[in-house]
């Protein structure tokens, strides 16, 4: 009986840990080295990850959420990525308009770039860019 009761509460605390872990909000545990940098960047890239089309891809970002409607920037894109230069603890919302097959698709996503510094992740201590990757690539398209 008791064997049972430790056995489940150490699936809570494992489950409650990996959670927090993996969870998508506030991430920067895990440095790229080579992303550092000695001094604290003021402004970084986006980085927001397409799907390759043969036709071009509208992409807008936003500064601050998408029915403020401030337009930072906009752009047509054929590749897979696109990676525009913002500030550094604002909050971007990007829009990707694709047409495909005769219909409109719109992928919308956002993300808050800050820095972090790390002292012992790296050989020498650090800044590094955190939470700027945008996912807009299209999963399925109703055909």
């Amino acid at each position: 009986m008791v064997l049972k009761t430790i056995k489940g509460s150490l699936s809570i605390v494992l489950f409650i840990f990996l959670c927090i872990f993996f969870s998508c909000e506030e991430r920067g545990w895990i440095t790229d080295c080579s992303d550092c940098t000695a001094s604290e960047p003021r402004e970084s890239k986006l980085i927001v990850r397409l799907t390759g089309n043969e036709l071009p891809v509208i992409v807008r970002v936003y500064q601050g959420e998408i029915e403020d409607s401030v337009l930072y920037a906009s752009a047509e894109i054929s590749g897979e990525k696109y990676t525009p230069g913002v500030n550094l603890n604002k909050k971007y919302t990007v829009a990707a308009t694709y047409n495909t097959n005769g219909k409109t698709y719109i992928a919308i996503d956002a993300a808050t770039p800050k820095a972090k510094y790390t002292e012992d992740q790296c050989k020498e201590p650090c800044y590094f860019v955190y939470d700027r990757v945008i996912d807009l690539r299209l999963k399925y398209t109703a055909d």
